[in-house]
């Protein structure tokens, strides 16, 4: 057994960070339309969370942000002549397309694609499926982009594969890692792989807000990611937790090593899930099932303070694991409450750690959102791209770069401005030479 450790790399929050809510479903999204945001304050919040980890000893990487506004898409929808005349004409006749390759949802890297470890897959590569996240048009222009970046990322290919996105067609509807858990005995050993989905091909579907993640996807990931099927498992979110606002599993579950952090209501059935993860496991590890009480905590609750949109971490020095929450969960009297009594006890979480995300938390991204959970062995590790993990030397030049090239606040009205393509190009293109990117890392790069 290689030895190895689960490595997270957060997506950079973009200059256009905006709340459009476009995310049907996703409830902060929607309530706070609108308002006004102030992108370097985003980037900045996620930039500290990382540090945080970094200093702790953790593996932090990060993931760049993606071209916006989108132009090729405005261009296929038949907008013509200069960026700024596109952005002009389509601000008059069509504002709510331009607000769509406006959105900066790339910084919620917990959708950019699913990984499995090499421990886990029959040609012991890390491989990746970047998320086709065709459900919403203004998330599924990021799968190409996405996949560009975690080549970038991840170069070697003797040691890692980077797949293509699923076909673009509802029976393979994917988000990505927020409908996938990986549970082990040891990070670098083999483990069992969950994926969680809302509906099957061709099901109806009478639900109050979509269903993304069809099984036909999940199936689709496993086979190519060359995974044993005794060791996988797929189950099924409950229409409750989809209904309350849990557009993806990980608003009602996270997970990591041997332990399982759920709301009472996140799977359609509870007994069956639990007793199929212990089944795949069987062998290797027993299931730690931490499940948090309807009674306790109302899903409501659990979804408006995002506590299971948290990190579940091995803390460098710390014998349990450590809950890194946002400061909603603590807010939150139901949740702040629950914390204090799980720590108090003698379970696998022993700590909670709050953070304050909330440019995210308004657009309906927590922690989790915003990180990729990659386990790497320490020849995998060595084989990352030296620019996509975080140091000292990085931050510093990071912060000195957003604060220079980020907007204090972004009006939805902004969005029309064309000095904002070109700003977000200044700042993409300045990013380009902090990481070696490569010349034509950007569509507008490339001409």
């Amino acid at each position: 057994m290689s030895r190895a450790v689960e490595a997270n790399f957060d997506g950079l929050v973009g200059p256009t960070h905006n709340y459009g809510g476009l995310s049907e479903g996703n409830l902060a999204s929607a309530r706070n339309e609108g308002l006004t945001s102030s992108p370097r304050a985003g980037v900045l919040e996620g930039l500290a969370k990382m540090k945080r980890l970094a200093d702790s000893g953790l593996v932090q990487g990060l993931i760049p942000p993606h071209e916006r506004p989108y132009l090729p898409l405005l261009r296929q929808a038949g907008f013509s002549g200069s960026d700024e005349a596109v952005i002009e004409a389509a601000w008059k006749t069509a504002p709510g397309l331009l607000r769509k390759t406006s959105s900066a949802s790339p910084m919620w890297a917990a959708n950019a694609a699913t990984v499995s470890p090499s421990a886990d897959t029959a040609d012991r590569r890390l491989h990746f499926t970047p998320a086709n996240l065709l459900t919403t048009l203004h998330r599924s222009i990021e799968g190409r982009q996405t996949r560009r970046a975690l080549q970038w990322a991840f170069p070697d290919r003797q040691r890692f594969e980077v797949h293509d996105v699923l076909p673009m067609q509802p029976d393979f509807a994917d988000e990505g890692a927020a409908n996938h858990v990986r549970l082990c005995a040891e990070q670098g050993g083999p483990g069992v792989e969950i994926f969680v989905y809302g509906r099957e091909a061709g099901e109806a579907w009478s639900g109050k807000f979509p269903a993304r993640q069809t099984l036909e996807a999940c199936q689709a990931v496993a086979r190519a990611h060359g995974l044993d099927p005794a060791r996988t498992v797929f189950i099924r979110q409950s229409e409750a937790a989809i209904e309350a606002g849990a557009f993806h599993n990980d608003v009602v579950c996270v997970g990591t090593r041997t332990t399982l952090f759920f709301h009472e209501k996140a799977f359609a059935n509870r007994q069956g899930a639990l007793d199929a993860i212990r089944r795949v496991a069987d062998g290797l590890f027993e299931p730690d099932f931490v499940e948090v009480p309807e009674a306790e905590v109302a899903i409501g609750d659990a979804i408006t303070s995002y506590l299971f949109n948290s990190q579940l971490l091995e803390w460098p020095g710390e014998d349990r694991l450590v809950l890194v929450a946002p400061a909603e969960t603590e807010e939150t009297a139901s949740t702040r409450a629950y914390c204090a009594a799980m720590t108090a006890g003698n379970g696998p979480i022993g700590r909670v750690e709050f953070v304050d995300v909330r440019q995210s938390m308004r657009n309906g991204g927590g922690p989790a959102c915003l990180r990729l959970r990659v386990v790497l062995t320490e020849a995998e590790r060595a084989a990352v791209s030296p620019n996509a993990l975080m140091t000292d030397a990085l931050y510093a030049r990071l912060v000195e770069w957003a604060q220079r090239h980020y907007r204090e606040s972004l009006a939805p009205n902004d969005l029309a401005d064309p000095a904002l393509l070109r700003e977000s190009r200044e700042a993409l293109d300045a990013l380009t030479q902090i990481l070696g990117l490569g010349p034509d890392f950007y569509p507008f790069q490339r001409g």
